[in-house]
């Protein structure tokens, strides 16, 4: 048997083309597996948006050298957004990679997995060598767990063509590539056929949507999406504020399978600062597209990314920031230090000194941080239905599951089968415990889908557990507090 391993970098975009990777490699006879000394290929898919992914990516090129020696036969592959920036320097710096892809040549690539596959068929046996390798650490992705199936990422568009100052998608993405809507919907109506519960449609920019032929936006597909049989939630990333427009706004509260949370990134409270980002916003403006979410979609999570340390930031903006956050209150958010990417204009200006961006950093994430767990207490006592995602990675008797909201919750799988699971893959969870990282609970029930009865799993259990008043407490969970 020939098997292929895959360990991904980076964000949702490289998650779901990790997965059509996946798919490429099982229709040419290839198996999943989670452990890379035995992969016949092994396949790094990379980020270059933070300099860290770029550096772990390296020394992870540099890790699986080891296989390469060991068993020649080995095919190491990397793709993604390094491979694109690093296409022509990427073979010299590690020689023993058998192959690299950018982002627009993933086609290639299972084009490759397919004539590779032949060269396998006589499945030797491992050699010693490889036999005693050293654990090779990272974490495989795409390997088909009892739960992979209620999850599915659908990318409906490919790069950027906003150029902010700090990014590198577009160089290394390219301009906006938006697909046919028949073959976006084609792909969702496959993943409901597998058993998919959730389906996320995923963009660089993926507001901005616009159906190649005729010009039908983003809010269309999200009607055309919504209106599949057998979809039980649907979800989102990530937005741009230019592109959230009144009818989206009024679409998303008119939906009531989408999921209750939107991320849309702010970047900075200040004026100067997202001018100098090339955000294409003013804070009143995205204070304005924010009013105007809340209008229609009341109750919802807000969620954000933060840069801090951005070249030229002042202490009067970053204040500003920390004000703005505040003010809106976010229900979560990703939070960083400038970064550097190489072939950005932000790179080539005056740095904010390493010292101060970490300061900045900490102080960032004490304010966000105390909206985060305000917006988890509000959960406690009160009863959830979250989506099972597995067991706890710290705690393997336990479950972990994603509200609707997108919040962790985490209980004891006491007696509960990954058999019972794979077909009811639904939690009703009380909550106990609410911290910042999400909360803890206890399982009252599971559900084969997101509005149906749930089973109950303790007899003694006196709690209703019938889907009407599953949508009472439900809607009380929703509403503010």
């Amino acid at each position: 048997m020939a098997y292929i391993y895959i360990e991904t970098f980076g964000c949702q975009m490289n998650e779901a083309d990790s997965q059509y990777i996946a798919d490429r490699a099982a229709a040419s006879g290839y198996a999943m597996t989670a452990n890379a000394a035995e992969a016949s290929v092994v396949v790094l898919n990379t980020c270059t948006v933070r300099e860290g992914a770029e550096r772990r990516a390296y020394g992870r090129m540099a890790h699986f050298k080891a296989l390469k020696r060991a068993d020649p036969s080995v095919k190491l592959v990397v793709c993604g957004c390094l491979a694109e920036q690093d296409r022509d320097t990427m073979q010299a710096a590690a020689p023993h990679l058998d192959g690299v892809f950018g982002t627009r040549e993933l086609a290639r690539l299972g084009d490759a997995l397919a004539a590779w596959r032949p060269s396998f068929d006589d499945d030797h046996s491992l050699a010693d060598e490889r036999l005693l390798l050293e654990p090779l650490g990272g974490h495989a992705d795409c390997v088909g767990d009892p739960y992979a199936h209620v999850r599915t990422f659908v990318t409906v568009q490919r790069g950027c063509s906003y150029y902010c100052s700090f990014c590198i998608v577009p160089h290394v993405r390219g301009r906006f590539d938006n697909r046919p809507m028949d073959d976006i919907l084609a792909e969702c109506r496959v993943a409901l056929a597998r058993g998919g519960r959730e389906l996320t449609l995923v963009g660089q920019t993926v507001n901005a949507y616009k159906e190649p032929a005729n010009g039908a936006d983003f809010a269309d597909l999200l009607e055309a999406v919504h209106a599949l049989d057998g979809l039980d939630r649907l979800t989102f990333l990530t937005s741009h504020p230019k592109d959230y427009t009144p009818k989206l706004a009024a679409t998303m509260g008119s939906l009531p399978s989408l999921n209750p949370r939107f991320h849309l990134p702010v970047q900075s409270g200040s004026d100067p600062i997202l001018r100098r980002m090339n955000r294409k916003y003013t804070v009143a403006q995205y204070r304005e597209k924010i009013a105007a979410f809340r209008a229609h979609c009341p109750g919802w999570a807000l969620t954000t990314d933060l840069i801090v340390g951005f070249p030229g930031e002042t202490e009067a903006d970053f204040e500003a920031t920390l004000a703005f956050c505040d003010e809106i209150g976010f229900a979560q958010a990703f939070m960083f230090v400038y970064s550097p990417r190489r072939g950005t204009p932000a790179a080539h200006w005056e740095q904010i000194p390493p010292e101060i961006g970490g300061e900045r950093l900490r102080r960032l994430a004490a304010t966000i941080d105390r909206g985060v767990r305000a917006w988890h207490e509000r959960k406690r006592g009160r009863i959830v239905r979250a989506l099972v995602a597995g067991p706890s990675r710290k705690d393997r008797s336990k479950l972990a599951a994603k509200t609707i909201d997108n919040v962790t919750v985490v209980a004891p799988a006491g007696s509960l089968r990954e058999s019972e699971l794979r077909t009811r893959p639904w939690l009703d969870v009380r909550v106990d415990d609410a911290f910042t990282w999400g909360c803890v609970g206890t399982i009252l029930g599971i559900a084969e889908r997101y509005d149906g009865v749930a089973h109950p799993v303790d007899a003694r259990s006196t709690i209703d557990l019938i889907s009407s008043r599953f949508h009472e407490r439900q809607t009380a969970d929703a509403a503010p507090a």
